[in-house]
């Protein structure tokens, strides 16, 4: 590439001596459209719009660090402000295009949103946009992490993003665009980065070695692009490291030591326990790699990622669909899973994201590995499980070589309790065979029930003597407001075989009515059935109280006449207007 050349001659600069040294994920940061790694849609967008004078006035970068959200906001100013320009292909060569490269350029301000956060800035900001630029074509502001901004500096910002000068555009670039006031997001185009995929970022590292005159295997610059998490300045940061840690030579077995994981070899070895049970096995490879510099949390991650890959071979996916292991292994993930199961796979998937997920917040990072370890050796066959689970729905006997299954009914087949007294307890074998030492480890034991558990009576027959406390245990039953209004009943009592009669006061008619509505009483009957073991039929009564006399009203006594004609509003306020007090009180003709 055009740019590749003068870095690596700058490279050599500083390996020499010559000037201070300038990483690798700066000086191989992409100067043109054509430079910047999986972005094609983005690139694409703003060519074309700069080809066909479409250019908006503010745009916004959003996605994950490390992709090229920043570097796509120069690339996209030096197009705009190129001498030979607007320009989907800036020069590199010019003044200006320099001067934006550095971050030297006058008419081009890079702001950061963290340390400029505040209402001043932007008001500074809103002032200077009416300057025109001193030598470009327009003033360009970059704002990098923007939704770092406050509320109010957010909104003093409003009106100058949505009608701003002719010269000046607003690039914006953030990790989180939940952030960004949706006042923001509708005056932007936005444009979303995703992260950039490992072959592509194998790629360009196989690129930067070579310039950088170092050796590097494929498999550990695919181990590095893996690591990245889609992040290309995170793959070169990684890089970085290598080459300081081994020199002119880099290997799969260097990174591996550098970021403390197991290699191909020991993680298939430590699999093969797995698939196989063998949980002492397990745990001395286990021993083995952290003796060896493994760190138990890549450990944890590598095997996680390992069965990943193993559950998407065996649901049928491509071998490019592979996150964490080379496609021509694709084949061996394929049988060891159909030996696993898909069931058991998703089973230790999980396990192995909560062991990864606690180790994240303890400080025993080995002893929760070593325990998620022997919960998957431990784990039975599932997917035998699971068709086990069906035959018995369907009332027939599985055929499980590997894993007999043992039927044990609480009384014999064909016979219920009540046509007969249970017998003893037999055992149906699935398969006549006698069994191994293997599978009695695999045999599964199912109870089977005498009959479903509503349909056993209770052995409570209601009764007139225990028609209260029948009445107490079926409201205890009810966990809706029903129990709230039964329980204010006065009386309970029997007036038939299975008739249940619930007296209520009449100051509690309106719970009574509550009770008798259709869908309560209906609730209240089934809770009687599940107490009594059969069907009772409920009515509700209501004690007419006898009315109590009314007490004559007495006759207040004058004192009392004059105490309450005082407590009046109007003649308290005549008493002290005109200094008086009261002395008689007479009642209005015709009141008496």
């Amino acid at each position: 590439m055009p740019t590749d050349k003068a870095q690596t001659g700058g490279a050599a600069d500083a390996r020499q001596g010559r000037g201070s040294y300038v990483v690798i994920a700066r000086r191989y940061r992409p100067q043109s459209f054509q430079e910047l790694v999986g972005q094609d849609q983005v690139t694409r967008a703003l060519s074309n719009a700069i080809q066909t004078n479409r250019v908006g006035h503010a745009y916004l970068f959003t996605g994950a660090r490390g992709i090229g959200k920043t570097s796509t906001a120069r690339i996209f100013a030096k197009a705009l402000n190129c001498e030979k320009g607007p320009t989907p292909a800036p020069c590199n060569v010019c003044d200006i295009c320099r001067g934006i490269a550095t971050g030297e350029d006058v008419d081009v301000l890079e702001i950061d949103g963290a340390s400029n956060r505040g209402i001043d800035e932007i008001r500074q900001l809103r002032s200077n946009v009416n300057i025109r630029p001193s030598r470009a074509r327009y003033k360009i502001y970059i704002i990098d992490e923007v939704h770092m901004l406050t509320v109010p500096a957010f909104n003093a910002l409003l009106k100058t993003l949505e009608e701003p000068p002719e010269h000046v555009k607003f690039l914006f670039c953030t990790t989180d665009p939940e952030k960004v006031p949706i006042t923001v997001l509708s005056r932007c185009q936005r444009f979303d980065f995703p992260p950039v995929e490992s072959s592509s970022i194998a790629e360009r590292l196989a690129q930067i070695v070579s310039a950088e005159g170092v050796t590097a295997s494929d498999e550990a610059l695919h181990l590095l692009a893996r690591r990245a998490g889609g992040s290309l300045r995170d793959s070169q940061s990684l890089l970085e490291q290598l080459l300081a840690f081994c020199g002119s030579t880099i290997s799969a077995a260097d990174v591996h030591r550098l970021l403390g994981s197991a290699s191909s070899g020991r993680l298939t070895e430590m699999v093969s326990h797995i698939i196989g049970r063998q949980a002492a096995a397990a745990l001395q490879a286990v021993d083995r790699a952290v003796n060896e510099g493994v760190d138990p949390g890549q450990l944890a991650e590598q095997l996680l990622g390992h069965f990943r890959d193993m559950m998407a071979a065996v649901v049928g996916c491509s071998p490019e669909l592979l996150l964490h292991n080379e496609p021509g292994e694709f084949d061996a993930l394929q049988q060891a899973g159909r030996q696993l199961g898909l069931e058991t796979i998703l089973a230790v998937v999980q396990i192995l994201d909560q062991a990864v997920m606690r180790m994240r917040q303890s400080s025993h990072v080995r002893t929760l590995l070593e325990i998620a370890v022997v919960r998957i050796c431990s784990l039975e066959n599932l997917d035998e499980l699971s068709q086990v689970i069906a035959c018995l729905r369907e009332g027939t006997l599985p055929e499980l070589p590997s894993a007999p299954v043992v039927v044990r009914p609480t009384v014999p087949v064909g016979q219920s309790a009540a046509t007969g007294p249970p017998a003893a307890s037999t055992a149906v074998q699935a398969t006549p065979a006698p069994v191994s030492e293997p599978q009695k480890k695999n045999a599964v034991s199912v109870e089977l029930p005498d009959e479903p558990p509503a349909a056993r009576p209770s052995g409570q027959p209601l009764t007139a003597e225990n028609a209260e406390q029948v009445w107490k245990q079926a409201l205890g039953t009810l966990e809706d407001m029903t129990a709230d209004h039964g329980s204010r009943y006065d009386r309970v009592a029997s007036s038939a075989p299975n008739q249940l009669v619930v007296f209520f006061r009449e100051r509690y008619t309106l719970d009574k009515e509550r009770c008798e509505r259709p869908e309560r009483k209906t609730r209240i009957e089934k809770a009687l059935q599940q107490v009594t073991g059969q069907t009772v039929r409920v009515t509700f009564e209501l004690i007419r109280e006898a009315a109590q006399p009314i007490a004559p009203a007495s006759t207040p006594s004058r004192w009392q006449k004059l105490k309450q004609k005082e407590s009046n509003q109007l003649v308290r306020h005549a008493m002290e207007l005109f200094q008086a007090e009261i002395t008689e009180v007479e009642e209005p003709r015709g009141s008496r």
